[in-house]
């Protein structure tokens, strides 16, 4: 026998129930929602009233634990550990609640149950960085270092950007840098990276620069941005030939085709032919500058497809140096310098110039070259320089002086093309 409901009577007896259910889902979300606030209010107030209303929530527990492991002015691990406890009774695959558990628990000095929640961690969650992170340095407070540096290798394996700090951490326990490099570092061109940037910022750049030919090894594709504040740290501790070296090794690992520049010179693009500039050797400029328009133009050249124009707006007597050029140059060796430059309607009794800049232990004095003024058509600049016995740095600037006359504002164009730098031949040496 079957019974039916009518459906009024259907109705009258589901009404009840839908209303019930309906309750206890709007209560549910009232609860959740001001867990929630009182969660996000960051306080033990707050946490308590969180785990109060949603007590099978592990997350409440959980932020209760960090608040009171972490908060300055009142730590306790006894309750932090209770807290953490019951989290994981919730949910026992936090990673994070594992490994903040096994800080308590090392807080107290309870080691063997702090090395047990951190392996608990990475079973819970084989592929975190912060995790192996956290649990190579217990392992290194411990004294363990066979067992610690392969934890560290790991996290920066998984997150490169901890390479700097893993090897700096290993540093301070184990003097021998390819050693710790050889244990710490996994062949990961940006952790080498950070290591070798944060060398430099120390002004440690001979470590820097041993760190860059173990990166090389690696036959790494690399941006040619990645050692411009090596080559600048280098420049500044008066080793122009590694920044040099840099340079020349960024350039291939970057798969960038060197510009048609002649042989033997070494002005880097000094035809303009290449877009690259404001990096590692090559030309820095920005394309306006106190009065100046600076830009590569393709109708006027002296060769090739390419020169650069210089557009002098005639409003201010400007002090121009700001297209420049460092360059690796040997001690006590003559070079020749040239360049072709054309002018239109270049004002004022001071033209374009170049200046060479030497950098050594007896003064950074410059070599002028003459100026190019008025309309001239492509001319040729020539300078024989030669170095000093402690320079190994020159900075080649296209430049113009401010002139002494009054009210000397310049106004017109200058292109500059060809420029070169060679060590000084029968070749190379004007005819």
């Amino acid at each position: 026998m079957i019974f039916r409901l009518s459906i009024p009577t259907a109705r009258i007896f589901l009404l009840p129930i839908a209303v019930a259910l309906a309750a206890v889902l709007a209560y549910s979300s009232i609860c959740n929602a001001l867990a929630a606030h009182y969660a996000g209010l960051n306080t033990l107030d707050g946490f308590e009233h969180a785990t109060r209303l949603e007590s099978s929530d592990a997350s409440n527990w959980y932020l209760l634990g960090r608040y009171w492991q972490y908060n300055l002015e009142d730590p306790d691990s006894e309750k932090a550990i209770a807290a953490y406890k019951k989290a994981l009774a919730l949910d026992g695959h936090s990673a994070d609640t594992w490994s903040d558990l096994a800080m308590a628990y090392e807080s107290q000095d309870n080691l063997d149950a702090a090395r047990e929640a951190f392996l608990q961690a990475k079973r819970a969650y084989p592929l975190s960085p912060e995790v192996a992170w956290r649990f190579g340095n217990f392992l290194l407070r411990r004294g363990e270092l066979d067992a610690a540096f392969p934890e560290l290798r790991h996290a920066v394996a998984l997150d490169p950007n901890r390479g700097a700090a893993a090897f700096a951490l290993c540093m301070r326990l184990d003097p021998d840098m390819d050693r710790v490099l050889d244990r710490v570092l996994p062949p990961s061109p940006q952790a080498y990276l950070t290591v070798i940037a944060a060398l430099t910022e120390q002004q440690r750049t001979g470590q820097a620069f041993q760190v860059w030919k173990l990166l090389i090894k690696l036959r790494p594709h690399l941006d040619l941005h990645d050692s411009t504040r090596l080559i600048q740290g280098l420049l500044q501790q008066n080793q122009a030939s590694e920044a040099e070296s840099v340079w020349n090794e960024t350039v291939a690992a970057a798969g960038v085709v060197r510009p048609p520049d002649p042989q033997g010179s070494l002005v880097w693009d000094g035809g303009f032919e290449s877009t690259v500039h404001n990096v590692g050797l090559a030309w820095n400029y920005l394309s306006f500058s106190s009065g100046v328009q600076i830009a590569r133009d393709s109708r006027e050249k002296h060769s090739g497809n390419f020169s650069l124009r210089l557009t002098f707006n005639g409003l201010r007597n400007v002090d121009f140096h700001d297209v420049c050029q460092d360059l690796a140059v040997q001690p006590e060796t003559s070079y020749f310098f040239s360049a072709w430059v054309q002018t239109h309607a270049i004002s004022t009794d001071e033209g374009v110039r170049f200046g060479l800049q030497s950098f050594g232990n007896s003064g950074n004095p410059t070599a002028w070259t003459d100026d190019v003024r008025g309309t001239e058509p492509w001319t040729q600049i020539q300078l024989p320089w030669r170095s000093g016995p402690d320079v190994q740095h020159l900075r080649l600037c296209i430049s113009r002086r401010p002139s002494a006359k009054f009210d000397s504002k310049i106004g017109g164009y200058a292109w500059i093309d060809d420029v070169a730098l060679l060590p000084e031949t029968a070749e190379s040496s004007p005819r």
